[in-house]
């Protein structure tokens, strides 16, 4: 057991494609939702696992639940996903245009819990990927410290321990609402004004920062 960070962040990654999308409904949705609603996205990952976590792997926590029903954050920026992306060399993933167009959506841990439990919207989180069958669900803050917060922010992810722990999830069913974003991170400049430009005249625009330590 560890203890959780003070101000601990969450950081839910997508396509710049997808941003104007997000803007206009103000929510993030999840892979269920945006089938449902026959959405027009910029879809990254690797499609096996994508069918597992819509078809297959129950959020334990929540019976009934898939975890495709689910907004997935990571608890870090730089993560192993978006290292996948950035090398483009699994067999099973279709996308091929590297990390750069990713943008980081960030909201505060605290404060999304708070948001959802005063809503009466289910939320969990996973010990690992939560893709993966071995994944421990959990829905209560006091579990939080099941997550290995030191495999969280480390750089260096070849121990499987560390791989394992770094990409555990935070899960909000269905939507994730676009006033949660507090902050952008982008990877370079020209991303930063194209996120920008796809937020122009929101009633919401979070500060879009230059991250290059959050990329490859």
């Amino acid at each position: 057991m560890t203890v959780v960070p003070a101000g601990q962040k969450i950081y839910h990654i997508t396509h710049l494609r997808n941003l104007p999308q997000i803007v206009m409904y103000r929510q993030l949705w999840s892979d269920a939702k945006r089938m449902e609603l026959k959405l027009d996205s910029e879809v990254v990952g690797i499609s096996a696992i994508k069918r597992r976590r819509l078809e297959g792997i129950e959020v334990s926590c929540h019976p009934g639940t898939k975890v495709g029903h689910y907004v997935p954050f990571y608890f870090c920026p730089r993560s192993i996903m978006l290292y996948i992306l950035h090398k483009g060399n699994h067999p099973d993933l279709n996308y091929a245009d590297g990390q750069k167009p990713m943008v980081h959506l960030q909201a505060d841990l605290r404060a999304t819990i708070e948001w959802a439990d005063n809503s009466g919207i289910k939320w969990a989180f996973s010990n690992r990927n939560a893709g993966t069958w071995v994944a421990d669900f959990f829905s209560r803050s006091g579990d939080l410290n099941k997550v290995n917060w030191a495999a969280v922010a480390a750089t260096d992810f070849r121990d499987p321990v560390v791989k394992e722990g770094k990409q555990a999830e935070f899960l909000m069913f269905e939507a994730f609402p676009w006033a949660l974003v507090e902050s952008i991170g982008v990877m370079d400049r020209p991303t930063r004004k194209a996120v920008a430009d796809s937020m122009a005249g929101a009633d919401h625009q979070p500060p879009v920062g230059v991250e290059r330590e959050w990329y490859y």
